[in-house]
């Protein structure tokens, strides 16, 4: 963040620079979340698609299930109620009926969600690169008006000028070296362009981390289905189980 805002942080005052950190930080926090999740489920999916001895339809192994949990609260029925729906819901708005075809539903999932990132690390790269752009523009600008001053001072007081200003006259020698070689590449020097250029693809990134936060939803329902799935194994493997498979 620099020294500056740096110490401005630590004092409890928001920076940009700041501001812009936390949201790099929520964003790679939220691509670790939905891998680690989707990574989860798709491995758990599978392994169930690979049992040759499931006869059963994914709906039909849920019902089940939620017939064994028997919730005895207002609550816990109210719960299980709205959870069978969405997982219903789900799965018809999917054509979901076997194991394997929600296995390849979340596989769907999977390399959506490694398409999505592959965008997103793209549009991050774009606009890390304009805003290196941007960043040299100014210190470019900021400083040029002293090596315009170099010019004109007297020879014999150029050592002590220089001296003096050396800081800038550096900064601004490397920001005009930078530019010339963004010049020899063939590259137009265009910051009003650069400007909104980063606009534009800042808009998008935010258009793509929406799109990765709505894969929550079905990345919940499938997590519901992998738990009462749970459930049915759990309760088919004891011996006093109440009900026939």
């Amino acid at each position: 963040m620099g020294v500056a805002a740096t110490q401005m942080e630590r004092r409890g005052l928001l920076t940009e620079k700041g501001t812009v950190n936390r949201e790099i930080t929520a964003q790679n926090k939220l691509l670790k979340e939905i891998k680690a999740r989707i990574t989860r489920l798709y491995n758990w999916s599978k392994e169930q698609a690979a049992k040759l001895d499931e006869k059963r339809s994914v709906l039909e192994q849920l019902q089940q299930a939620q017939n064994a949990a028997k919730p005895t609260t207002t609550y816990g029925k109210v719960k299980a109620l709205k959870e069978s729906a969405a997982i219903f819901n789900f799965l018809m708005e999917n054509g979901i009926a076997s194991m394997q075809e929600l296995y390849e539903k979340i596989s769907t999932m999977n390399s959506d969600y490694y398409a999505l990132r592959g965008e997103i690390v793209s549009t991050e790269h774009q606009i890390a690169k304009l805003n290196e752009r941007l960043s040299m523009w100014e210190q470019y600008s900021k400083n040029k008006g002293v090596h315009k001053r170099l010019s004109s001072i007297k020879l014999d007081m150029r050592d002590t000028f220089t001296e003096k200003h050396r800081v800038e006259l550096i900064l601004f020698d490397a920001a005009a070296k930078y530019f010339d070689g963004l010049k020899a590449s063939g590259e137009i020097i265009a910051p009003q362009k650069w400007r909104a250029e980063v606009e534009r693809l800042t808009a998008h990134k935010d258009e793509q981390y929406q799109r990765m936060k709505a894969m929550r939803e079905d990345i919940k329902a499938v997590e519901k289905i992998r738990k009462t799935a749970d459930q049915l194994a759990k309760a088919e493997s004891r011996p006093d189980r109440e009900y026939d498979r």
